[in-house]
């Protein structure tokens, strides 16, 4: 990636000079408004450290869930804040608007080394918008926060597949440079697409083959092993003729997993047994039975064992390895094991020296969420979106600009 870095910021000086970092902090909330996984955060403090440390002014952008451009409590960065605060281990400033009078109080304040975190950016719909010339304005009310010697920093990888205001239009307004986790992100990825180390494996999951299509698509030609588990096998299942009851389906796309399967069959390799309910809930009855033997009515929730044995053997002897979508619905105990030993299965091929990386979103929050040790896989990515975006090949526009 040839682009400037965090540490080339570092080198030229920022203390005393206002930064705007974009950061990724869009953390899961329980019903409390309590942060269940801080992983997000987690990752962003090593960048703002590295800020504060060298005596810059900074100034934190992000968003919080979908909030309707307009602002609403419940998707407030506040908890958020107190989070942030705690982890860098002195005050973050949470401003009560994302641009407004006190988020220019606020920043006209700041002193060497504060930390302000804007509001939810996405309160403010220009964030978001498709109009070059609404995001443009957005834009340069951010820059006027951190004032004519600012500099940007991208830091939010989970973002930089949207050309949005404070992902892209900042950029084309401030000398910008790439954050630590954006940096770190690029790298891996790019492992995951020259020359990778073979055999390469890819274990994809989730709900829909729509969603993953792309990747599907773009990986499957270049890899060892493609897995298939989580509710999308089922598509797939019947794309070769197999009754899959009441579990998750998409008609539409059965069509194109024939397609699929005849081209790279050789490659994918779906579940040979399922574990089933008879309803979508932690306490249904469930029972193990053959992928070609699903009770009309019954629903499967988690590949079986015989199939977890099957891709564990497959993925302790890759050499690279790429994982992103859980294997059934691992946040009800019941429906966990398969999730579970497909991640140990990989947790295994970076003990014999693979190159293991987690592709985000549900599969980051399962590995946490499992007790499995993150330092069981080489890499964890924070942007699943971004991830599977860069590996289809697309351009990302919040890595395109500063190439720029």
């Amino acid at each position: 990636m040839a682009v400037e870095t965090l540490q080339d910021l570092l080198n030229e000086g920022v203390e005393g000079r206002g930064v705007l970092v974009r950061s990724d902090l869009n953390v899961p909330l329980d019903e409390n408004g309590e942060i269940t996984d801080p992983g997000r955060i987690i990752a962003s403090v090593p960048t703002l450290r590295a800020l504060v440390e060298a005596g810059a002014k900074v100034v934190v952008t992000a968003h919080l869930g979908r909030p309707k451009g307009e602002p609403d409590p419940k998707f407030s960065l506040a908890p958020v804040a107190v989070k942030l605060a705690e982890l860098l281990g002195r005050n973050v400033q949470l401003a009560g608007d994302v641009v407004g009078y006190d988020a220019l109080s606020r920043s006209e304040g700041l002193t060497d080394g504060d930390v302000l975190l804007l509001e939810n950016v996405r309160f403010d719909a220009r964030e978001t918008s498709k109009d070059d010339a609404e995001r443009a304005k957005l834009a340069a009310a951010l820059v006027e926060l951190v004032g004519d010697d600012g500099a940007f920093v991208s830091d939010g990888f989970g973002v930089v597949h949207r050309k949005q205001a404070s992902v892209y239009d900042v950029a084309k307004l401030l000398p910008h440079y790439a954050g630590t986790l954006v940096a770190a992100e690029v790298e891996v990825l790019a492992k995951l697409t020259e020359n990778s180390e073979r055999p390469y494996a890819v274990v994809l999951g989730g709900s829909k083959v729509s969603d993953k299509l792309a990747v599907i698509e773009a990986l499957a030609p270049k890899v060892d092993t493609l897995v298939i588990g989580g509710g999308m096998c089922f598509t797939f299942l019947a794309a070769q003729g197999l009754s899959v009851g009441a579990s998750l389906l998409q008609e539409e796309m059965i069509e194109t997993c024939e397609g699929l399967l005849e081209r790279y069959g050789d490659v994918i390799h779906l579940p040979r047994d399922i574990v089933v309910a008879n309803k979508f809930a932690a306490d249904a009855d469930s029972k193990v039975v053959p992928a070609n033997e699903i009770p009309d009515g019954w629903l499967g929730l988690d590949i079986g064992p015989e199939s977890v044995d099957r891709f564990a053997a497959l993925l302790t002897e890759a050499k690279t390895v790429f994982w992103n979508g859980p294997m059934g619905v691992f946040e009800f105990e019941n429906f966990a094991a398969g999730t579970r030993g497909v991640a140990e299965a990989i947790v295994t091929a970076t003990g014999k020296g693979a190159f293991t990386v987690v592709g985000g979103g549900d599969s980051a929050a399962a590995v946490r969420a499992l007790g499995l040790p993150e330092d069981g896989f080489s890499h964890i990515s924070t942007g699943g979106g971004a991830s599977l975006e860069y590996l289809e090949g697309k351009e990302l526009p919040g890595i395109a600009v500063l190439e720029d």
